[in-house]
Formats: structure tokens, C-alpha cells, sequence
């Protein structure tokens, strides 16, 4: 990457942009609504059960001028998802700047493990036990989606619920390599505790990205 372009990246101006694409929402709060997705490349939360490790490495993902990112999305639907990878490890103030002159509403799906930046309509965080949140991102947060791989994440769920406001909505998700064992466990979970909803990848089932 030359310096021209590193110093854009660096500001916000372009993007390591791994893939971008129109489906359907599968999980949590906003499941089974149409949106865009921009999945911004660049991890190191390192969960071993990630299912995009292509996305932890910056440099496979070409540095793409986020006003193109915005031009192609808005071609498309009038919500976009921001996911990565960890977007927040890059200034999202500009690119959701581009997306809002464009009338668009604006999620994010995040560790946290970032300083939030971005003007944001939905912010989805997933927390990861091996990074973990930062104040701020509990604060804003409007729903939280904590990952089930075994009976010890709901421990972890629960810490991560009293972080979050009161208006935060409550998501467990199966680890989808786990989930016909971890189903019944999060079920009767939710069932004994009602503040927590289960979430599905729906779009699995349906065979769609």
C-alpha cells in the first residue's frame, strides 16, 4: 500500500473492504428485514470459532474509497450493516457520514473491543471473552448478541448484561458449529430467564449469505 493511499485509510477515506452484498438479515434484533452489508476487513479478537477468518488480515482486502462503498449500497436498500472482521478497528466517521447524506439508517455489528466512532441508528454487539467491550460501546449498545459455544458463555452472558443499559435488547445465539448440542441449553435458559431471546442464523437455514 502506497503512503497516498495508507493516509487515506488512516482518516477513514478508504476502507480494507472484503465483500459487500444484499440478503436478508439472520440474526438478532433486525432478523428477516432486507439490508446491504459491508463487511470491512482488518481482526485481531481471534475467536477460534470465527466463521470469516479471511476477514482478520487487512492487507487481503483492497483499500476501497468509501463514497464508492456508499454510491453501491445505496443502489440497493435503505439499511446497511456494517460487520467485519472488527470495523471499529478503522474511523467509521466518514463512511457513515457517506451513507447518511444518502438518507440511509445505519447499523453496526461489533466486539466493542474499539473506541466507537460513526454516527449509528442500531449498534449490535457481540462481546468476545478474549477482548472485551469498552465502557462506551455498553453504553450505546441496543442490542447485545453474546455467542453460546458452551454452558460457560452463559455466565459470560449474564456479566455482559449488567454492563449494557436498560434498554438494551438480550440475544443468545448458538455457535453454529455447536448448535445441535448447545440448542436445548440455551433454551431452557431462555425459558428460566425470559429477559433473554434466542437468536438463530436464520439465514443458514435458508441457504443465503
Amino acid at each position: 500500500m502506497d503512503k497516498a493511499v495508507s493516509n487515506l485509510v488512516s482518516k477513514g477515506m478508504m476502507l480494507p473492504l472484503m465483500e459487500a452484498f444484499y440478503t436478508i438479515q439472520g440474526e438478532g434484533y433486525h432478523k428477516g428485514r432486507a439490508a446491504y452489508f459491508v463487511r470491512i476487513g482488518g481482526c485481531d479478537v481471534g475467536c477460534h470459532w470465527c466463521d470469516v477468518k479471511e476477514s482478520w488480515n487487512a492487507k487481503l482486502h483492497p483499500p476501497t474509497a468509501i463514497d464508492q462503498i456508499a454510491e453501491d449500497a445505496a443502489h440497493y436498500s435503505n439499511t446497511v450493516v456494517v460487520t467485519g472482521g472488527e470495523p471499529l478497528m478503522w474511523d467509521m466517521g466518514p463512511l457513515t457520514a457517506a451513507f447518511k447524506e444518502k438518507g440511509m439508517q445505519v447499523h453496526i455489528e461489533t466486539s466493542g473491543a474499539y473506541t466507537l466512532t460513526g454516527n449509528w441508528d442500531w449498534i449490535c454487539l457481540s462481546p468476545k471473552k478474549n477482548k472485551l467491550p469498552l465502557e462506551q460501546v455498553y453504553i450505546e449498545a441496543d442490542e447485545l448478541k453474546v455467542i453460546i459455544y458452551n454452558r460457560d458463555d452463559l455466565r459470560f452472558a449474564e456479566e455482559q448484561a449488567e454492563r449494557v443499559g436498560p434498554s438494551c435488547k438480550l440475544f443468545l445465539q448458538p455457535e453454529w458449529s455447536k448448535r445441535e448440542k448447545v440448542m436445548p441449553m440455551i433454551v431452557d435458559y431462555a425459558m428460566a430467564n425470559p429477559k433473554w431471546i434466542v437468536s438463530l442464523q436464520t439465514h443458514k437455514y435458508l441457504n443465503i449469505p
